[in-house]
């Protein structure tokens, strides 16, 4: 605990992904009267059994933005990890400092998560001190704004709700209200392979070492969060809103002029590529999006940026970022229990080690323990597919989501995961789900080369589990996907098989959940 004095007018609580000092909660402050609250709380690494790296940037963010409070001359009420009064919870962290505290009223900007907002209220009612929840201006597009676009819809598309965002903000338009370019979105050139010798020499991305407050957070999470998955010594991921602007430039400058051409594209133990790495910074609040928005127009139309690499990356900002965070508000609670595919099997033990023979997951599972992070294609075609066609129980595939990353929030994580990734919304938000084999992860990527499996192969003791679990992802759920019309010519493509083929995939397939099939004793690594 620190800054203790006389009890304040109005306490101001400040979450760990809430570090803007601009951020609505702040609204009205007086130095004289009000004060700051922020807790540092065991169980927000263990409701989920959060990763080292994930854990380590939530806590060393939140101490470097109380500094910052304290040099601005805010009082701040401050409980860090291992302070011997932290009561463990949220809520009872806030509960017994509101019994010391008697702050006549309690404000703060909304969460983005709904079980904190409602423990927040509880807490607040059991206290008797009126709560006043405020809008997150943070966002482009508010709650109230896009359940109005929501509304009447049996389907929410992304593309729609961009194209709205686009006018409204005047992003990427011409003088007379159209698309730059003549089209919405350049997807279609921003999914090319890498050629075969790779990605040729990448731009580093912005690191930034720990300094002495960093290293302290490091240690005190290496030894209260032992037995947590991932690894600390990469740790190297902008803490404060300089460093974070820094890697935005950084960003602009060197990378989003070659990130269009192979956004979609994988190459084995280089994770970073030409990605951003600033979904982290904005979901703590330390990069407006409105900047990065502005700064990535800016670049295309000063000619520094060709416009489908910019069109690409504003898409995943101004598009679905805003977009998933409208999708979780107005479909919770609810949302985290849907289970439209009926999948009920549990995560592999190996996504929390990335021991598996299989090189794609291998590398991307790898890659996320080590450093809280893989690209959107790592998660979505790579590790979320898989889960997928396997048949995990969608809530078991969300808590690991948002239990290994670096950037997971509620809000942004389980539309992606239960929406986009699972299909387990029933087609709230796709029109058909991510199925695809093992070819796609040869098409994108060098994987399948060195991989004891063969993409091509749906049977045999050399099948890629990936084809085919594809196949019996097809028959166990032909019904429901038959009615999709985008997935009608798949669906089709079952009659092609006759019984005894299905019957063996089926029995492959069970093996595969069980985790019994043998590692085949050869390495096809001539494989194209």
């Amino acid at each position: 605990m620190d800054d203790a004095g006389a009890g304040p007018r109005r306490l101001v609580v400040v979450l760990g992904d809430q570090l803007d000092p601009e951020a609505s909660g702040f609204d009205g402050f007086d130095p004289a009267l009000d004060a700051v609250w922020m807790a540092e709380v065991e169980d927000e690494s263990t409701h989920v059994w959060s990763s080292k790296p994930r854990t380590a940037l939530f806590l060393t963010a939140m101490r470097h933005f109380a500094e910052e409070q304290r040099a601005v001359g805010r009082t701040l009420h401050y409980t860090a990890l291992d302070d011997p009064e932290n009561r463990g919870s949220l809520a009872t962290q806030l509960a017994a400092d509101l019994t010391r505290l008697r702050p006549e009223s309690i404000v703060m900007t909304a969460p983005g998560e709904w079980r904190v907002l409602q423990a927040m209220r509880e807490t607040a009612a059991a206290a008797g001190i009126p709560l006043d929840v405020r809008e997150d201006r943070h966002f482009l597009c508010s709650v109230s704004e896009f359940a109005a676009h929501a509304r009447g819809r049996k389907s929410l598309r992304m593309e729609y709700f961009y194209r709205e965002m686009r006018r409204q903000h005047g992003i990427l338009m011409t003088a007379d209200d159209r698309p730059e370019g003549g089209d919405w979105n350049f997807d279609a050139e921003n999914r090319r392979p890498f050629p075969a010798q790779g990605p040729g020499l990448v731009p580093p991305r912005a690191t930034f070492p720990p300094d002495a407050m960093t290293r302290e957070v490091l240690a005190l999470v290496e030894e209260r969060f032992a037995e947590h998955p991932g690894s600390l010594d990469t740790f190297a991921w902008p803490v404060t809103r300089a460093q974070a602007q820094e890697a935005l430039s950084l960003f602009v400058e060197e990378r989003l002029p070659g990130f269009g051409d192979a956004q979609d594209a994988m190459w084995p133990g280089d994770p970073w590529l030409w990605h951003a790495h600033l979904s982290a910074a904005m979901n703590l609040k330390l990069l407006d999006p409105r900047d990065v928005v502005q700064a990535a127009e800016a670049a295309y139309r000063d000619g520094r940026v060709p416009l489908a690499a910019a069109e690409g990356f504003i898409r995943q900002i101004l598009g679905w970022r805003e977009y998933v965070r409208g999708v979780y508000w107005t479909q919770m609670p609810g949302y985290v229990q849907r289970n439209g595919l009926d999948a009920h099997e549990p995560l592999p033990d190996w996504y929390w080690t990335g021991e598996t023979p299989m090189a794609c997951l291998r590398d991307a599972i790898g890659t996320t323990l080590e450093n809280g992070y893989a690209h959107h294609i790592q998660r979505l075609m790579v590790t979320g597919l898989y889960a997928m066609l396997l048949g995990v129980e969608p809530a078991e595939v969300h808590r690991w989501y948002l239990a290994v990353y670096v950037d997971a929030v509620e809000w942004v994580e389980l539309p992606n995961t239960l929406g986009m990734s699972q299909y387990a919304d029933g087609g709230l938000m796709g029109s058909k789900p991510y199925a695809a084999t093992g070819k796609y992860i040869a098409r994108m990527s060098p994987y399948c080369r060195t991989c004891p499996f063969d993409p091509a192969k749906r049977i045999g003791d050399d099948a890629c589990p990936f084809t085919t679990l594809y196949w019996d992802f097809l028959m166990r759920n032909e019904d429901v996907l038959a009615a999709q019309p985008r997935m009608a010519l798949q669906v089709r493509n079952l009659a092609r098989i006759d019984e005894g083929e299905r019957e063996e995939i089926a029995a492959r397939a069970a093996m595969i959940r069980r985790d019994e099939i043998p590692v085949p004793a050869h390495r096809e690594s001539e494989r194209a």
